[in-house]
């Protein structure tokens, strides 16, 4: 590829190539502040065009590497950094072995991690990005990486992608990526990780709390069983079936040892509070 980047977060390396220099670039802002990479990356992510004369003409960005959906659809060259993203994540959901891969948002504090995972647009981006703004070390909000032999969890604190109204709710203090509108999910703009969020990116914290949030819903907090928390999370996970029996045993060691909590919330403000009352209780 003409255009590359090499990026690491928390314990993966990317090489990103590119055969137009502007998701490059983009990506080179966005990730400015995050460690360079200095052995052989884990995964290697192309973005090229669907036909040599599509690099020119009304170019479309389809999105490969060391792992691809055939199927995807190419995005246009303005939304090059969303294809690289995708990209990052799907090279993880497909190829990572190390960790029991959760779809989930996680945040820190005192040690101990809180884990929101659930359905896209249950809003657990929205609620880590949030959480990390009331001061809890931020750990990701795409995967959380589940050891199978510490039962610690790695961070991976990708750029946090809020989408459509989510974005309003954070001030222009913090550094964004561009604007992407008109995307298969609507507007979104990449948030930036704090400074301590990129400077701990090394440092494992120890499952505390799992919450399920739905959003859109009236107030309501139950407890959720572990046979239940068993089969939302082995559907949550990417790389569950292909761990195997590490995987089984670190899940079932997970729900053995962690409270699972279901938050139904009709706004941000009551699922903060809900969220904060929980964690008070542990």
């Amino acid at each position: 590829m003409k255009h590359q980047l090499a990026v690491r977060v928390g314990p993966a390396k990317f090489r990103i190539g590119s055969a137009w220099r502007a998701p490059i670039a983009a990506l080179s802002a966005l990730y400015a502040d995050y460690p360079p990479v200095t052995t052989v990356p884990d995964f290697t992510v192309r973005l090229e065009p669907t036909r040599p004369w599509r690099r020119w003409l009304r170019p479309a960005v389809a999105i490969g590497g060391d792992y691809r959906l055939p199927e995807a659809a190419p995005l246009p060259l303005a939304q090059g950094l969303l294809a690289a993203e995708m990209a990052m994540n799907l090279q993880m959901a497909l190829g990572w072995r190390r960790h029991l891969l959760l779809h989930a948002g996680v945040v820190e504090r005192d040690g101990r991690a809180l884990v929101l995972t659930g359905a896209s647009g249950s809003g657990k981006s929205t609620l880590a990005a949030l959480l990390a703004r009331q001061g809890w070390r931020f750990l990701g909000d795409e995967f959380a990486l589940l050891d199978p032999a510490t039962g610690t969890l790695a961070p991976f604190p990708r750029p946090v992608s809020l989408k459509n109204e989510s974005i309003a709710l954070f001030d222009g203090g913090h550094r964004w990526g561009p604007l992407l509108r008109g995307t298969p999910k609507g507007d979104i703009r990449h948030l930036v990780p704090d400074s301590e969020a990129l400077a701990a990116m090394d440092q494992p914290a120890t499952p505390a709390l799992i919450v399920f949030p739905s959003f859109g819903f009236t107030e309501a907090v139950r407890a959720v069983p572990p046979s239940e928390a068993f089969v939302r999370l082995t559907q949550a996970s990417t790389n569950y079936t292909a761990l195997g029996e590490a995987g089984f045993a670190a899940l079932t060691r997970l729900i053995g040892e962690v409270p699972a909590v279901a938050v139904d919330y009709p706004d941000t403000a009551t699922a903060l509070r809900l969220i904060d009352m929980l964690w008070s209780a542990q």
